[in-house]
C-alpha cells in the first residue's frame, strides 16, 4: 500500500498542468537565481552553480511529482538566499569571522541510532548551545519582529509537510524552534537523495567533491549565530558527519565526536521506513526494492568511511554511545556521556532529564519490517566488520524492531 496520502495525490493532480520546471531544470534554476539575487542585492555565483547540480539531478528522480519538484526548488532557493544573508552579515561586520567556536561536539553515527536523543540531552544544558532549525534556515535574521514572522511561516510550512507525509512526526518529529541536524545549514551532502530520491549524477559529483568549503560555511553560520551573544559550547548533529570527520577536524581542530551505535539490522529497517516516508512526498510512487538497495549501499559506504577515519583520529576525540544503554538507562548513561566529553552534569540537568527525553504524549512507536526491503541475513553479512567492532567494544545488544 502506498504511503502517499490522498492530500498529496490530489495536490499533484492540481499542480501537474502548471509545474513544468523539471522539463528544463537549467532554465528554471537560472530564473530562481536571478530572483534570489535581485531580492538580496548580491550574488555568489560559485555557490549558485554548485546548488544548480542539485536542481539538475532532481529532474532525474524517477517518478518525480509536481509537488516534489516544487518543494525541492523552494528548498534550494532558500539555501541560496541564506548563503547571501550570511555573506552580508560578514561583509557588514567583519569581526564576526573572529568569533571562536571552541571545542564543539559533533554527534554522528548511522541514522536511526539515537543521534537525535544524544543531541537533545547534550544540548539541553544551559551551558551548551545547538543551532535551532529556524536559525539554520534564516541565519543572521536579527530583527525580532522579522524573526517571529519567519518562524510562524516556517511552522506553517512544517505543518503542511506533515499533511503530505503524516508518518514523519512518528519517525522524526520536527520543531522549528528546537535543535536540528546541521544538514539544514550545509548546502551539500547525502541528505538530498535521502530525502527526495535517487539522484545519480549529483551523488557522483558530491562523492568527488572537497567538502571543506561546506564546513567552513557551517562554521561561519555558527559565528553569525554566536556574535553578540554569550559564548557557549556548540553541539552539532548529523549522521553523515561520520564520513567527514577528517574535514571537520580541519575546520574545528578541537572537536569531539559522539558516535552512536546500534545493531545494523535494526538500523537499516528503520532507515528504509524513513526513506520511504520522505520519498512519498516527492514521487508518484515508491519502490521498496530500490529503497532497500539504496539504504544498504549508502549506509555501508558511510560506516566504512567512518571506520577508516576512526583509525586516523586520536582515540580521545571519539566517545562511543550504544543505543540500547542510552535508551534503557539514560539516568546512568547521560551523566557518563557528559563526563566523557568534559562537560559538567549538574543537579539542574538531573532534575530536567526526564522532561528532556520524554516523547510527546500520544506519539505512537515507529514500527517497521526490514524484510519489506531487504533480506536481514544479507544485512548481517554486509555489516559483519562493523558488528565485530560493536562486539569488541560491547556496544551491541538485541532489541525489538520498534523505535524508542
Amino acid at each position: 500500500m502506498s504511503r502517499t496520502p490522498r492530500t498529496t495525490r490530489v495536490l499533484n493532480t492540481v499542480l501537474a498542468p502548471v509545474v513544468k520546471g523539471y522539463q528544463d531544470p537549467a532554465r528554471s534554476w537560472a530564473k530562481a537565481v536571478a530572483q534570489v539575487e535581485k531580492e538580496a542585492g548580491a550574488a555568489d555565483r560559485q555557490f549558485a552553480d554548485d546548488l544548480g547540480m542539485v536542481v539538475e539531478a532532481a529532474a532525474e528522480i524517477p517518478r518525480l511529482s509536481p509537488l516534489g519538484w516544487f518543494l525541492i526548488m523552494s528548498d534550494v532557493k532558500e539555501r541560496y538566499a541564506n548563503r547571501l544573508r550570511v555573506d552580508r552579515v560578514l561583509s557588514e561586520h567583519p569581526e564576526v569571522a573572529d568569533e571562536p567556536i571552541t571545542a564543539p561536539v559533533i554527534v554522528c553515527g548511522l541514522p536511526r541510532t539515537a543521534t537525535t536523543l544524544a543531541h537533545r540531552v547534550l544540548s539541553a544544558s544551559p551551558d551548551h548551545r545547538a543551532p535551532l532549525l529556524w536559525e539554520m534556515q534564516k541565519t543572521g535574521l536579527d530583527d525580532p519582529q522579522a524573526a517571529r514572522k519567519q518562524i510562524k511561516q516556517l511552522e506553517q510550512l512544517a505543518s503542511m509537510m506533515e499533511r503530505f507525509a503524516p508518518d514523519i512526526p512518528h519517525i522524526h518529529p520536527i520543531s522549528i524552534d528546537r535543535p536540528e541536524e546541521s544538514m539544514f545549514l550545509l548546502p551539500h551532502g547525502s541528505h538530498w537523495p535521502i530525502l527526495h530520491g535517487l539522484m545519480p549524477s549529483y551523488s557522483a559529483w558530491a562523492a568527488e567533491r572537497d567538502v571543506t568549503g561546506d564546513y567552513e560555511y557551517l562554521k561561519r553560520g555558527l559565528q553569525v549565530l554566536q556574535h553578540g551573544r554569550p559564548h557557549k559550547r556548540w553541539f552539532l548533529k548529523y549522521p553523515a558527519h561520520l564520513q567527514d570527520m577528517d574535514t571537520i577536524k580541519k575546520v574545528f581542530p578541537d572537536a569531539t565526536f559522539v558516535w552512536t551505535h546500534r545493531d545494523p539490522v535494526t538500523v537499516i529497517g528503520s532507515f528504509c521506513s524513513l526513506v520511504e516516508t520522505f520519498w512519498g512526498m516527492y514521487q508518484h510512487d515508491t519502490d521498496r526494492e530500490v529503497i532497500g538497495r539504496f539504504a544498504l549501499d549508502h549506509l555501508l559506504t558511510q560506516v566504512e568511511r567512518g571506520l577508516e577515519l576512526r583509525r586516523q583520529l586520536p582515540p580521545s576525540s571519539i566517545v562511543d554511545v550504544p543505543y540500547h544503554r542510552l535508551s534503557a538507562d539514560p539516568f546512568t548513561e547521560v551523566p557518563r556521556l557528559y563526563s566523557a566529553i568534559g562537560a559538567t552534569w549538574s543537579a539542574r540537568d538531573q532534575e530536567h532529564l526526564a522532561e528532556v527525553i520524554a516523547k510527546p504524549k500520544g506519539t505512537p512507536s515507529h514500527r517497521y519490517d526490514l524484510s519489506r526491503y531487504l533480506d536481514p541475513a544479507d544485512v548481517e553479512r554486509t555489516f559483519a566488520p562493523y558488528n565485530r567492532l560493536l562486539d569488541r567494544l560491547d556496544l551491541r545488544d538485541a532489541e525489538p524492531a520498534v523505535e524508542l
